[in-house]
């Protein structure tokens, strides 16, 4: 491991964020500034291009605008209010009945579009001004919302799960889907017991009953969207059809859904739909690209071996080596978004754990359970700063609520850390 390679690593990665370079653009300039440390010019601009274009080349990956496209398609196809009803007939009756409402609704929405920041626009956007209307504060309000949105990336279809296959050299896209419905419904639970507490204590309102007749209608009002999860996941599982085949059926399922039955969108619309989606996966294939090119720099400087030896130097002991590896993982997603964060650190951690005996599903989950804690902390949580957007609030305002929602979140990552079958239960039973 050479040490020059690393300090000009990491501090021309520090130094390009703290002066506001893009993520995606300080991860390559970072990566071919440390190649040209040991390769020639010419060599290292062409082997930076060419692990770009290779980490891109995979049928894996086109999974991801399928994604995308459906969860624009959901944002606006009113999915989104569909299943807030069907979410306050189930829980809208219980103390703080609101703020169960928002964050079941963010693990369902969060759970059908695969994406946190679709969760806190759809759901922040609808959910935050009643709850202001019926007395709860607005920071709890953007609180509540912001950190149940990250439960879809625990929750399947996740497009970060799909990344972490591909970063970990082909972990089952199948087993992590399946793995993540226990993990995701623990962190849920656990904000929805903080909410609780905090609702409790400020005697926020409680929502009249809801008859048990209008409950039903709701619920068949959301059964087409909550459908998608049956029709993408058991196909899955039934080994129908692959994660890349699911999502092109879930984008023609989401078109259906929303141009047909529910009728919230219109021909007209489809080309701005298609331009946000196109939008959006350019930057997470260029964060994409850029990360799979620093990730060959590190293997090239042998910095995951280095790491590897250090962290077994210190314990071989299962339990402080996953205790010193969330510590850095919950460092490192203060300030990096998790594409690149998963694709970089993935080829790192995951020999250490594995030498030590733990699952590759297991690590993975536990791995995006911690970085979602980063998507609500400044100063790179795209999560936080749309929450505070649809809630108009500023960061600074909504700190403080978030302090007690950070430490649920850190409960349920310690739960799924040192109780493998959290994770592994489900994949088992289906036989993944």
């Amino acid at each position: 491991m050479d040490f020059l390679e690393i300090i000009v690593l990491v501090v021309s990665f520090l130094f390009l964020l703290i002066i506001g370079v893009p993520i995606a653009f300080s991860i390559g300039i970072a990566a071919l500034l440390t190649m040209l440390v040991s390769i020639a010019p010419e060599a290292a601009f062409t082997t930076l291009a060419q692990r770009m274009a290779t980490g891109l080349d995979s049928f894996a990956l086109l999974a991801i605008p399928f994604f995308i496209l459906a969860g624009q398609l959901m944002n606006r196809g009113g999915i989104a209010s569909r299943l807030i009803d069907f979410a306050k007939g189930l829980v809208g009756t219980l103390p703080g009945g609101l703020a169960y409402v928002n964050i079941v609704a963010c693990m369902l929405f969060g759970a059908i579009s695969g994406s946190a920041v679709a969760a806190a626009s759809a759901i922040g956007g609808i959910m935050t001004p009643r709850m202001v209307k019926e007395g709860y504060s607005r920071p709890f309000s953007a609180a509540v919302n912001i950190t149940s949105a990250t439960t879809g990336m625990i929750i399947p279809p996740s497009n970060i799960l799909i990344v972490y296959s591909l970063a970990s050299g082909g972990v089952s896209i199948a087993a992590l889907f399946v793995a993540g419905y226990v993990p995701g419904i623990l962190l849920g639970l656990a904000l929805m017991s903080v909410a609780g507490f905090i609702a409790y204590k400020n005697k926020y309102p409680v929502s009249d009953r809801t008859p048990l007749k209008v409950v039903f209608k709701k619920f068949l009002d959301a059964v087409p969207s909550l459908l998608l999860l049956i029709v993408v996941i058991g196909g899955i599982i039934a080994g129908i059809f692959t994660a890349t085949e699911a999502s092109a059926i879930a984008v023609l399922y989401t078109l259906i859904l929303s141009m047909v039955i529910y009728r919230e969108v219109k021909v007209s619309e489809l080309p701005d739909i298609l331009i946000h989606t196109v939008i959006t996966t350019a930057i997470v294939m260029l964060l994409i690209g850029t990360s799979m090119g620093m990730s060959w720099m590190m293997s090239y400087a042998n910095i995951p071996q280095g790491v590897s030896e250090a962290l077994l130097s210190i314990s071989d002991n299962k339990i402080v080596v996953l205790i010193i590896i969330n510590l850095i993982l919950l460092f490192v997603g203060i300030f990096m978004d998790m594409t690149p964060a998963v694709l970089i650190f993935t080829p790192i951690f995951l020999p250490v754990v594995t030498a030590l005996g733990v699952d590759p599903v297991h690590f993975g989950i536990m791995m995006v359970l911690n970085l979602c804690i980063g998507l609500c902390t400044p100063p790179v949580g795209s999560v936080l700063f749309v929450g505070c957007g649809v809630a108009d609030i500023s960061i600074s305002k909504v700190i403080k609520p978030l302090v007690p929602m950070f430490l649920a979140m850190v409960v349920a990552l310690l739960l799924v850390t040192y109780i493998p079958e959290l994770s592994l239960w489900l994949p088992r039973v289906f036989g993944l």
